[in-house]
């Protein structure tokens, strides 16, 4: 069955018209938002804390941020956009003390709603509005006079139209010029995780390591394993995102092809699916959620022990230095 899609012309930005959306948070996705919706006609009040590099670029950016009970006053729309493990205390500490009924919070992803670590009382609307893609791109898009695709959802209606303000909300900042996709939060914040874990960050970083270090082990100089197994990704990747694997593999040689589709399965096997499945499960039951809502109460500790392991290991050691031969790609270094 296929999905569900608004455009334009589905979500008039009619709700949102002569009424104040507040946007908790000037980060990655605040920024895009606050901009885009103000650009889009709609007043935009920003919360930020006093000081911060955000606050700076707020005000920069032509807002008067404040905090967060003066942005929520006589919002129509209240956008959160902090940090999932942050979201909890922020809403509970000062969010939930100044919503009324009738104000809508929106959420740019369903994490702490739907794992119930957030719990919005009666007489408000939660939905979300989660773009396909970082805050940068979301601006920049919008700026060119596109969108960023986008996918709506619905949690709570209690005024009877909390999809249309969603759905302006996603108009408003460009997303429903590309699409926006209905789905639920349930399943934008389990395929999130999943794909986070298994493929796009998980995955992808591990056996980027697992191909160097078997190169290195092997004999093989460091540098020539580092090309290989971590900088040509973007040339892959690339090709995969302009016209999917059909695409990437009629612009290969056919040697690279042969090898993709003969040994792809060798690496990627059964065991590897039971994997990603048992990981799944981890993240429908709740498990993982409460794992890093744990180490973020903990202070971090493993958090911050498995990044600096990472951050030492000799693909990156031998990728900052080779990085600097390469002016082009503006390397970024942490």
């Amino acid at each position: 069955m296929a999905a569900k899609i608004y455009y334009e012309k589905n979500a008039p930005l009619k709700p949102l018209k002569g009424k104040k959306v507040a946007v908790i948070g000037y980060g990655s996705q605040g920024h895009a938002h606050s901009q885009n919706l103000r650009d889009s006609g709609i007043k935009v009040a920003v919360a930020e804390l006093k000081g911060t590099d955000n606050y700076k670029l707020a005000k920069k950016n032509g807002f008067k941020p404040g905090d967060i009970k003066t942005a929520m006053n006589g919002a129509a729309l209240i956008v959160v956009t902090v940090p999932d493990e942050m979201q909890a205390k922020v809403y509970q500490t000062q969010i939930k003390p100044n919503l009324v009924q009738g104000q809508t919070l929106g959420f740019c992803h369903g994490f702490n709603i739907h794992f119930g670590y957030i719990k919005p009382p009666a007489g408000v609307n939660v939905v979300m509005i989660a773009p396909k893609g970082p805050g940068h791109l979301v601006r920049s898009e919008y700026e060119k006079g596109g969108g960023v695709p986008c996918l709506v959802a619905v949690k709570k209606d209690a005024t009877s139209d909390a999809k249309k303000i969603a759905l302006a909300w996603a108009n408003g900042i460009g997303g429903a010029r590309a699409g926006v996709i209905q789905t639920t939060f349930k399943e934008e914040t389990e395929t999130d995780l999943f794909g986070e874990q298994v493929v796009l960050c998980g995955g992808l970083t591990s056996l980027i390591k697992a191909g160097f270090e078997t190169l290195v082990k092997a004999g093989y100089q460091p540098e020539i394993a580092y090309f290989e197994c971590m900088h040509e990704v973007k040339l892959i990747v690339d090709l995969i995102y302009q016209g999917g694997m059909s695409y990437m593999r009629y612009s290969i040689s056919n040697t690279a092809e042969y090898g993709d589709l003969t040994r792809g399965s060798r690496i990627i096997t059964n065991k590897t699916r039971a994997e990603m499945k048992k990981i799944l499960g981890e993240i429908t039951s709740g498990k993982f959620a409460a794992e890093w809502v744990r180490e973020y109460k903990d202070g971090l500790k493993k958090f911050n022990r498995l990044y600096k392991k990472d951050y030492n290991h000799k693909v990156e050691q031998v990728g900052r230095r080779l990085r600097r031969m390469m002016k082009w790609i503006h390397a970024k270094e942490v």
